[in-house]
């Protein structure tokens, strides 16, 4: 069943709401945080209410459901446009779940950013693949800060040197990093590993690594979303939040 726009928007409110507090707390400005709506759980009715309430950066997790998403919604702003409907000018899909070497392909022809690079295998074959399509390729390394087995990214200890790695590509554009915290009901207990996400980012742009391009950390999700504005996030990842 769809998420009606009304519930959208009045959880977009208090998302912003608690946005605009984490940046006070941390004497920031409320415009140096975007906000990317993950789709995985919700029908094409509710992303056309997502884009009904100004939201235009789009992401989801498996490569699958990326392009069948991003195909679904293209046929529809094609049939505004055809009939004069008001429909939005962009939509920015991003690519935050883990991606194979295999599926490069398919993720550079859908996704304005990577927000998953954890290896330098993988941001050669994304360059390649760039490179073939005469692009350059925005992605974001993913960085293990919580340390556990189960999820991906690099070790933080490899960070530094696979950023400067990246960095060598040609058709590969480092924008930043980005975490996944543990799951848990204490939002604070994310709060470590968005710091050492930080503390990294200022390790790798005080060495002059990126240049001006990186500027971003992908962090912080539905649960500990405040917390990671607290802690620096410039990109939001969040679905359950504007969909309950």
């Amino acid at each position: 069943m769809a998420v009606s726009r009304s519930r959208i928007e009045k959880n977009l409110q208090r998302i912003r709401k608690n946005i605009q507090a984490a940046c006070d707390k941390a004497q920031r400005l409320p415009g140096e945080v975007s906000l990317v709506a993950v789709t995985k759980s919700v029908d094409l009715q509710t992303i056309k209410n997502l884009l009904d309430v100004g939201l235009r950066d789009l992401g989801e997790s498996r490569i699958q459901q990326l392009t069948a998403r991003a195909d679904e919604l293209d046929g529809y702003l094609r049939r505004c446009r055809a009939t004069d409907k008001p429909s939005p000018d962009e939509v920015r899909w991003h690519m935050v779940g883990h991606l194979q070497r295999n599926k490069v392909r398919q993720a550079l022809e859908v996704a304005c950013t990577i927000h998953s690079v954890d290896s330098l295998r993988l941001a050669e074959a994304i360059n390649a693949r760039a490179e073939r399509a005469e692009k350059i390729a925005d992605v974001l390394l993913q960085v293990n800060c919580s340390q556990e087995s189960k999820k991906h990214g690099c070790a933080v200890g490899a960070a530094m040197h696979l950023a400067e790695l990246i960095c060598t590509l040609k058709h590969v554009r480092l924008t930043g990093l980005m975490t996944m915290a543990p799951l848990a009901k204490d939002p604070a207990e994310s709060r470590t590993a968005f710091l050492r996400l930080r503390e990294l980012f200022e390790e790798i742009r005080n060495e002059k690594v990126g240049g001006k391009n990186f500027r971003h950390l992908s962090m912080g999700m539905s649960q500990d979303y405040a917390v990671a504005v607290e802690e620096g996030a410039t990109i939001l990842r969040i679905g359950t939040a504007l969909f309950e």
